[in-house]
């Protein structure tokens, strides 16, 4: 059990204080409810390009790093889809460094046109580098809106396209950060070391006086139902041939999702699952194969992909994995093999929460879907998901006319 306090500010931030005395260390974390998701389609790439300019300066503070390693402390963030997560790890005694930084930057950037260029420099080069120079690396820049005909999941967390960041102006930064870099639309966790008296009145002392946005209501477009089988065909510089099937399946607020991404578990999770046995281990298929999910906070994606072996046509590589899907779907499944992906799940969240940033993260990511409690309740929720409805999931998502298959072919 992960045990929180909690209080919200005037200005709207909502804070949770997790209490552990048994390290040295204190975690503060600011997660923004803002993700590509949040994007126009004509200026993409922006919240990606804003995890960047965040560390290029605010305010008060010219240099974000320099003062927290001063006092041993270290940062990262991250963006996604539907977040972005900005973090700090320092001992708890040097605490209030990383309330002073944090609420610098969300009071205001430094708006620098220098500190632009160079962030805009560095997210094109990652562009290039990342998804347009490295072997399968513009899947997700095709998939996606092949994938999605109207909702924003439409386009990869980079963007759609380099020329949307070359074209960004500072006055296109600035309302990006003071629509959504406010207190309101934030969830700060303070864990570790630490006592909730105390990191109340830091709160109120570094953040009380930031003054709220107006919120807006988040008004995405639903992505009507797949009715139909989609296809790409890529050929292109890479090592081998790839097969990459996407299927449409519940949020991660869904009461189904659980359900949903266990059968992604019994499929191709780890070694021991049906697509890895058969169609790696057994027949040499595939040189790697694994299935997964996106985890989208709006309706998502199960992923099945894997590089085909030398000597094996894509086609034929792709309907031996139809075959084991449709094996799957026929088959009465075991207690056991359920109840070992189930300890195989519940095992990655507990050994998850050993660190002490990814229990801060949990709560915070369940705070900004609704309920903050979800990094207790995860476990029990998959450990209750039930085999008829394992079974019900699988036959809604694994049919044929709610698949995006790319065949990604290696130049011969």
């Amino acid at each position: 059990m992960i045990k929180y306090n909690s209080f919200t500010l005037d200005n709207g931030l909502r804070v949770f204080v997790h209490e552990d005395k048994n390290t040295p260390l204190a975690v503060l974390n600011i997660l923004y409810d803002v993700g590509s998701r949040d994007e126009r389609s004509d200026k993409t790439g922006f919240a990606h390009l804003f995890e960047h300019l965040m560390f290029g300066g605010s305010k008060n503070i010219p240099n974000y790093d320099e003062p927290l390693q001063r006092v041993g402390g270290e940062n990262n963030a991250f963006t996604s889809p539907d977040i972005t997560n900005y973090y700090v790890t320092i001992p708890a005694k040097n605490i209030e460094t990383a309330f002073w930084l944090e609420s610098d930057r969300m009071m205001s950037l430094s708006f620098d046109p220098k500190v632009l260029e160079v962030q805009r420099s560095v997210v094109i080069e990652e562009f290039k580098q990342r998804y347009l120079n490295q072997p399968y690396g513009d899947l997700w820049l095709k998939l996606r809106p092949l994938v999605y005909e109207k909702h924003p999941y439409q386009w990869a967390t980079i963007g759609k396209e380099i020329s949307h960041i070359e074209n960004a102006t500072m006055e296109d930064v600035k309302d990006f950060f003071y629509t959504h870099y406010r207190p309101n639309n934030a969830y700060m966790v303070v864990a570790g070391n630490v006592d909730t008296d105390e990191v109340k009145k830091l709160s109120e002392k570094w953040f009380g006086e930031i003054p709220a946005g107006e919120k807006k209501e988040r008004k995405l477009p639903t992505e009507p139902k797949q009715t139909k089988a989609k296809f790409l065909e890529i050929t292109s510089d890479v090592p081998v041939d790839a097969i990459y099937k996407a299927y449409h399946m519940p949020a991660k607020t869904d009461p189904d999702y659980y359900a949903a991404d266990l059968v992604s578990d019994l499929l191709g999770r780890g070694k021991s699952s049906r697509l890895y046995q058969k169609l790696v281990k057994d027949d040499a298929i595939f040189s790697s194969l694994s299935a997964y999910v996106t985890g989208s906070v709006d309706p998502g994606l199960m992923i099945i992909s894997g590089q085909v072996s030398d000597g094996i046509t894509i086609e034929n590589a792709d309907l031996a994995t139809e075959g084991v899907i449709n094996e799957f779907l026929a088959a009465d499944l075991a207690n056991k093999e359920i109840e070992k992906v189930k300890n195989q799940a519940v095992s990655t969240i507990v050994y998850g929460e050993v660190e002490l940033l990814n229990r801060a993260m949990g709560i915070a990511f369940g705070a900004a879907i609704g309920n903050p409690n979800l990094v207790n309740e995860e476990t029990n929720l998959i450990k209750s998901v039930s085999k008829s409805e394992i079974e019900k999931a699988a036959r809604e998502i694994l049919v044929p006319e709610n698949c995006t298959t790319v065949y990604y072919k290696a130049k011969k």
